[in-house]
């Protein structure tokens, strides 16, 4: 039994776990369902470790209490109680898929105190998000020049190009990923001294951005001009690369509509509409409807996917008169699959408490991993915080929290940032990567 318990509770259970997260950022490229069973194999993997060592310390972090009590509210919340109101899902799609949202908790836990704990172990995780944002870029930039991606893949109908994907999945992840990837590799070449390798490191960034405009998905194009914006926060150095980034992006948007008729079409008119007409769009028909549902329950929601199972329900298409909103039309797309954005989808899982909690948990995260970011700003946790930043930036159309395909980048960013918050001392990974 010894044998057993030193390699399930040692270093050949941690070394086959990092073998598992190395393979985790390409599986959410191309095989989600994998990725799923691997992210859910480490955490299961570290929950036995803990017991087996009886070490729970981790559970005294504060965003882990944090995170349990906004877990076990949105289990309660998801139960079918036989009250009005509670588990609108039901037993399947609401409560067993809020109680295995646990799972990318404990993830990212163990990301942060068992495996991402030396520097080897955050540069394969760091190569990997790195690559993954190279491959899509790449694979944008092929479907732009030559009509087709590598799988033979055309761009999308609307303009917008799909990278390595069948569907328009391009624009959100590379905004996410480009200042991981770029602001590491943009230091590493200014480390290396001379005008000519500062300006290689700025043509990375206007590189990205660039990218982000002509792949054609307008929340790709938000998060890399937040991220940027965040980045110039943290770094006034860079004021005179991102003002560069910004004027040459701004040239290639305004030259749309002679590169790409589509694209123009979509970012420019299509936003100028529903911004125009805001409580019309498909967007702000949800926004009304889920409005309506979370002040319908405002102390415990409909559950998980309360919003799917009664989003059709004659209550909740009253508008919002106190705002000059009608009844949606529910043709433009109100009944959604979820609400399209983490926030308003938190109301209406678990009301008002539940969104409370939930504001707080993503403050805490993005506070943890800012913090000494003032003093000591080195490329690796800037990219890292300005990642989560655009994850949880409020005015966004999101996928539906924590449902994977998306969110599995966000607990692996996650993890990977606040492993680096615990190190008080320089890593040797921020000294490589430092300018």
């Amino acid at each position: 039994m010894r044998p057993v318990f030193q390699i399930v509770a040692g270093a050949p259970s941690r070394r086959f776990a990092l073998v598992l997260l190395a393979l985790v950022p390409l599986c959410l490229l191309h095989a989600v369902s994998l990725a799923e069973a691997l992210i859910d194999l480490i955490a299961g993997l570290f929950l036995i470790r803990a017991a087996l060592t009886r070490d729970f310390a981790w559970a005294r972090l504060a965003w882990v209490r944090l995170a349990l009590v906004w877990w076990a509210w949105l289990v309660v919340c998801s139960t079918p109680w036989p009250w009005p109101g509670f588990g609108a899902a039901g037993w399947r799609d609401g409560f067993i898929q809020a109680l295995v949202t646990g799972r990318l908790l404990l993830f990212t836990v163990a990301l942060q105190v068992w495996l991402l704990t030396t520097p080897a172990a955050r540069r394969l995780v760091l190569w990997g998000l790195a690559l993954s944002c190279l491959w899509i870029g790449i694979e944008s930039w092929q479907q732009l020049l030559t009509g087709h991606n590598l799988f033979g893949y055309p761009r999308w109908g609307d303009g917008s190009l799909t990278g390595p994907f069948r569907k328009p999945l391009a624009g959100p992840l590379f905004g996410h990923l480009l200042f991981i990837a770029v602001l590491p590799a943009s230091a590493w070449l200014a480390r290396r001294g001379g005008w000519g390798w500062r300006a290689a490191g700025g043509g990375l960034v206007t590189l990205g951005l660039v990218s982000c405009v002509l792949i054609g998905q307008r929340m790709g194009v938000v998060y890399g001009a937040l991220g940027l914006a965040v980045v110039v926060f943290y770094r006034p150095r860079l004021r005179l690369a991102a003002l560069v980034a910004v004027a040459v992006a701004g040239a290639v948007l305004l030259a749309l509509p002679v590169l790409s008729p589509p694209t123009e079409a979509k970012l420019v008119n299509e936003t100028r509409t529903n911004l125009s007409h805001f409580s019309k769009s498909p967007y702000g028909e949800i926004f009304t409807v889920a409005t309506v549902m979370g002040l319908d329950s405002p102390w415990h929601g409909l559950g998980y996917r309360g919003y799917r199972a009664s989003c059709l329900a004659p209550r909740f298409n009253t508008g919002l008169p106190w705002l000059g909103i009608g009844p949606t039309s529910r043709w433009l797309g109100a009944c959604n699959l979820h609400p399209q954005n983490y926030y308003l989808q938190a109301l209406t899982d678990s009301g008002f408490p539940g969104l409370l909690l939930f504001v707080s948990l993503m403050g805490s995260w993005c506070w943890a991993a800012a913090r000494f970011l003032r003093q000591r700003p080195d490329p690796l946790r800037l990219g890292l915080f300005t990642s989560l930043f655009t994850f949880a930036w409020p005015l966004a159309s999101t996928d539906e929290f924590p449902t994977l395909y998306m969110l599995g980048w966000f607990f692996l960013i996650l993890g990977f940032a606040l492993s680096c918050t615990d190190i008080a001392a320089r890593t040797p990974e921020a000294d490589m990567l430092h300018d």
